[in-house]
């Protein structure tokens, strides 16, 4: 068979191995672009999730009503969306605000790398471009990682996904509270002043 004639491309009769290519590692994550975006490391591939401006005006308000409640009270650590989390899988997860309580991390120090520690509180924001079973995934890889809450919040229906388990979801509507329950006792915050546009 000539190549040529088949339109430069050689067709094999027989089966050929696949192409395999080596799984992304932590320091692949670690070696990512740094350009603002958010990588994950996720089934062993870098992947990346883009975020949009409303996007980030949302993760700063609840960064800026959560941060002072939680510094305030001695808490523990609030991070934002470039701190990664292990999960049990192998999958390093950059949720868009986490919570880590006092004295979870050896030596009371928070690591220089990616974290070791699940976080109490796990939030994803929604994007325009989100999946909702890759957002199912990441909520599933949270609980079973031991992250005991986890709020989706949805800006552009103006609701909140709150997960204890994925039996256990209730829905915030846009004129309810976010409740920190018992992970952040005392902390509630109205969902209208965090979606608002």
């Amino acid at each position: 068979m000539d190549p040529v004639a088949e339109g430069g491309i050689l067709c094999e009769d027989s089966a050929m191995a696949p192409i395999t290519h080596p799984k992304a590692t932590e320091a692949d994550l670690l070696n990512a672009p740094k350009d603002g975006r958010k990588y994950e490391l996720v089934d062993g591939e870098v992947v990346m999730s883009p975020a949009g401006s409303r996007h980030g005006a949302v993760c700063a308000r609840l960064i800026t009503r959560l941060g002072p409640f939680i510094e305030q009270r001695r808490l523990g650590y609030l991070f934002d969306s470039s701190t990664g989390f292990r999960m049990p899988n192998g999958n390093v997860r950059l949720p868009d605000v986490a919570f880590v309580a006092r004295g979870r991390f050896e030596g009371g120090k928070v690591p220089e790398g990616f974290s070791p520690v699940a976080p109490e509180l796990a939030v994803e924001v929604l994007s325009p471009d989100d999946r909702p079973r890759h957002v199912l995934d990441r909520v599933g890889e949270y609980l079973d990682a031991g992250v005991p809450l986890v709020w989706v919040v949805d800006p552009k229906t103006r609701t909140a996904t709150v997960y204890r388990s994925l039996t256990n979801v209730r829905t915030v509507v846009e004129d309810g509270d976010l409740d920190g329950e018992d992970i952040l006792p005392g902390f509630r915050c109205p969902l209208a002043d965090i979606v608002a546009e």
